[in-house]
């Protein structure tokens, strides 16, 4: 039988106990995609920016919010916090500054491995920054990851 497929968009999130291949594409955005190899599924999400300021929705468009909502909604599914690995992807600076507000790519990185790190999650394997964007397709079944850069080489 196929395996059914999702594409998620920035600022989502999407786990499920049913076999899935969850496709993103990313610049500066970062995706976690986190998986337990105990009872097989997993999750990813798909941020934008590092941190929410308080204001507005605690929308998963940011880090801190979608990579807690990404572990919770993995343990309500019934996984283990200590079975769950992580693999992180994007972060990439497509827009050159030498303004540190802006570099987004870089701060998205460093809070999605703050997070994890304070969560006592693994981080199994990344490819993370440089200038390219990427499309990924994460096997929520295996946890196997597939990359391809996209955009110009400069």
């Amino acid at each position: 039988m196929e395996r059914p497929k999702h594409f998620l968009y920035p600022g989502a999130i999407f786990a499920n106990t049913e076999p899935y291949y969850i496709t993103t594409i990313l610049g500066s955005c970062v995706a976690v995609c986190l998986y337990d190899p105990v009872i097989k599924i997993g999750g990813m999400n798909h941020f934008m920016l590092p941190l929410w300021n308080g204001q507005g929705l605690a929308s998963p468009r940011y880090g801190n919010i979608a990579i807690k909502k990404i572990i919770e909604k993995l343990e309500a599914l019934g996984s283990s916090r200590s079975n769950i690995k992580a693999k992180i992807f994007g972060g990439a600076e497509i827009i050159a500054t030498n303004i540190n507000q802006f570099m987004i790519g870089e701060r998205n990185i460093r809070i999605a491995k703050d997070i994890l790190h304070e969560e006592n999650i693994q981080i199994l394997s990344s490819s993370l920054g440089g200038k390219l964007g990427r499309k990924i397709i994460f096997d929520t079944y295996t946890g196997e990851v597939r990359q391809k850069y996209v955009g110009e080489k400069k």
